[in-house]
Formats: C-alpha cells, sequence, structure tokens
C-alpha cells in the first residue's frame, strides 16, 4: 500500500491538517464501516441467544489475540479494557497499596495515571522523568513503579525495561502515547496499558491492560467475565490470564472497529512516523519556535510559543484547519505526528503559526 493509498483511507485527512492523535486518532472508513456492519446485524438479529453470545466472545478472543500480537506477548496476558485509565485502576486497586507503601511516579504523568496513584491509598513519589532519578528514588518502601513509556507533554521516551531492570521494582507502564506511534515490546513489563482510540485510530472506549503474571495480581474490581463459577455469597474462581481482570462488556460495534482499524495500519507506520515527526521539528526550529526536542523521543512533537498564549495558538491554528491541542498547566503546544502525515499538513502548521 502506497502512502496515498494509506493516507486515503481518512476522510477527515481530505479537509484539515490532523495532528491529535495523542486524544484521539483519525477514524478510517473500513472501521466505520466494520461497526457499522455489527451493529446493522444488532438491529435485523438483536442481541439475544446462544448465536449473539458466541459472536461475542468470538470477538472478544479475535481482538484480544491481535492487540498481544501488537506488543508481543500472549492472549492470555490481556484483558480488554474501555481505556489506559481503567487498566491503572485495575493493576493499583489490585495491589492492595497503603499508606505504608511508596509508588514512584514522575512530573509528566497524565492524571489518568496519577489519578489512580493518588487514590490507591499510597504515598506518592513523584520524580523528574529521568532514568537516574527514578532509579534513586528507590526505597525500601517502594512497591510500584508508575510511569509513561512516552511522555504526553513532550514525547519523550522513557527507557522504560532499563529502568524495571535497574531497580527490580514492578512497573506500571502507561503505553497511551506509545502503543500504536512505535514499536513497543511488553517483555519485562510487569504491567502495560493500551489506548484503542489514540494510535490505533480505534473507536473510543477502547484499549487494553497487559499482565504479564495474572496469578500475581488480585481481581479488585470483578465483572461477570472474571469468574468462571461462582457462590450465592458471591466467592467466585477466576478465569485463567488476565481475562479475569476484563472489566467491561464491549459492544460488538466498538471490538469489530478496533480490529480494522489495527489490521489497515501500512507496515512502514513506524518508520514514517518518526520521519514525519522529525521533519515537523526543523521546520518548526528553522521558524524560529522554541521546540522540545528529548534525546529519546516518539512522534509528539510539542514547542512552547512565544508572546502568546498556548490555548491562542491552538484556536489560531483551529481557525487554518490545523488541528494541534495545548498541554495545561505548560505553555506548550501539542502536535501528535502520524504515519498518515504528509508534507502539506506540516506546511500548513508553519504557515498557520506565522499568522
Amino acid at each position: 500500500m502506497t502512502f496515498e493509498q494509506a493516507r486515503a483511507q481518512f476522510p477527515v485527512l481530505e479537509r484539515v491538517a490532523y495532528l491529535q492523535a495523542g486524544s484521539a486518532g483519525p477514524l478510517a472508513r473500513q472501521t466505520i464501516e466494520a461497526m457499522a456492519a455489527q451493529e446493522e446485524r444488532n438491529l435485523r438479529e438483536g442481541r439475544v441467544g446462544l448465536e449473539y453470545i458466541e459472536r461475542v466472545l468470538a470477538l472478544r478472543a479475535e481482538l484480544r489475540a491481535e492487540l498481544a500480537g501488537l506488543v508481543g506477548t500472549e492472549e492470555e496476558q490481556v484483558a480488554l479494557t474501555a481505556s489506559t485509565t481503567d487498566g491503572c485502576n485495575l493493576v493499583l486497586a489490585g495491589l492492595d497499596l497503603g499508606s505504608s507503601d511508596e509508588v514512584i511516579t514522575t512530573t509528566d504523568e497524565h492524571f489518568g495515571l496519577i489519578g489512580p496513584l493518588h487514590a490507591s491509598g499510597a504515598r506518592v513519589v513523584v520524580v523528574a522523568p529521568d532514568a537516574d532519578a527514578i532509579t534513586a528514588a528507590v526505597t525500601s518502601r517502594t512497591r510500584l513503579l508508575a510511569v509513561s513509556h512516552v511522555l504526553w507533554t513532550t514525547g519523550q521516551v522513557l527507557p522504560v525495561r532499563e529502568i524495571r531492570e535497574r531497580t527490580g521494582i514492578p512497573i506500571l507502564v502507561d503505553g497511551a502515547q506509545s502503543v500504536g506511534a512505535i514499536q513497543v515490546d511488553s517483555a519485562d513489563l510487569d504491567f502495560l496499558t493500551i489506548s484503542g482510540q489514540k494510535w490505533l485510530c480505534g473507536p473510543e472506549s477502547t484499549g487494553a491492560l497487559v499482565v504479564a503474571d495474572p496469578e500475581r495480581l488480585r481481581v479488585a474490581r470483578p465483572s461477570y467475565f472474571s469468574q468462571q463459577g461462582y457462590l450465592p455469597d458471591g466467592s467466585f474462581e477466576p478465569r485463567a490470564g488476565a481475562r479475569r481482570f476484563d472489566p467491561n462488556w464491549v459492544p460488538t460495534a466498538l471490538m469489530s472497529g478496533l480490529l480494522a482499524a489495527v489490521r489497515l495500519r501500512p507496515e512502514w507506520r513506524f518508520e514514517r512516523g518518526v520521519e514525519m515527526a522529525e521533519r515537523c521539528r526543523k521546520l518548526l526550529l528553522d521558524s524560529g519556535e522554541d521546540v522540545i526536542s528529548p534525546r529519546e523521543r516518539a512522534t509528539i512533537v510539542s514547542w512552547r510559543p512565544e508572546g502568546e498564549a498556548s490555548t491562542d495558538v491552538v484556536a489560531r491554528l483551529a481557525a487554518a484547519g490545523v488541528v494541534v491541542r495545548d498541554i495545561p498547566k505548560t505553555g506548550l503546544v501539542r502536535a501528535s505526528v502520524g504515519w498518515w502525515t504528509s508534507d502539506h499538513d506540516l506546511e500548513r502548521l508553519v504557515v498557520g503559526l506565522k499568522g
């Protein structure tokens, strides 16, 4: 598939320079068609009977296997969630943390991670997003490291596997800004969250949680899918593997949509995404923008506008057909550059900044 053929899958790209996959990626025709087909079938046949249940379970198994393949793990290690926040909450509730425990995180985490950290009851230790700083903060009370693989603020890539190896402490990795944007391998990571709506360009309310050793995490928020048998008092036998952590009934349309979105991505997606992100940085730097350029970086490009509020820059660009966002409390504007991004998109961004 050529770039032009791949890009043509997304009608919205005919209208705007879409640089917002860090929040929600563009939707492809095939994704919507797959969702519509499921809903049409549900409309005609109803959502009842053994055939419907078997279709739901088959879709769950198919999606679980597809997402496992994305990050180099096994189907038995994947729970289906509605978001990365879902995954963070499942892990933190299941670890039974208390006030005598410490969790280390960084200054640049999304509330989808730090909110659940605060609610866990553990002491939250916040350090710079740096491997040395994280390692140095470990004490005898540290129960968990909880960090993003790619920071949503600057696109910096944290060496999560190295941090896990250096500290020997279990790690919860927020993969919202990495899975689908760059190559991700979940090996040696205790917990990894996946967002379906962002860089995978799937429907909203889709995602996953990878649990390396499901037996070592308590089922603290059981759903009907958690059990393979239960008693009148609610005691139950957990299902095998990470299926025991599935928190939601995922609609058939959403599962089919995410499957379609994952499968339509071209083989060269990662190389082109990184290439276009670097081109975006260069164009912004050449235009005199104060670009944040971490040494290890992914496909998020952030800059700090001079003499203008970040929210005003976002509004001005939107009026010019360029979709970016600001990062609250930082003064940064963020462009999410994907494999679908064209040279013309980046030119529109630079022209729009010049006003």
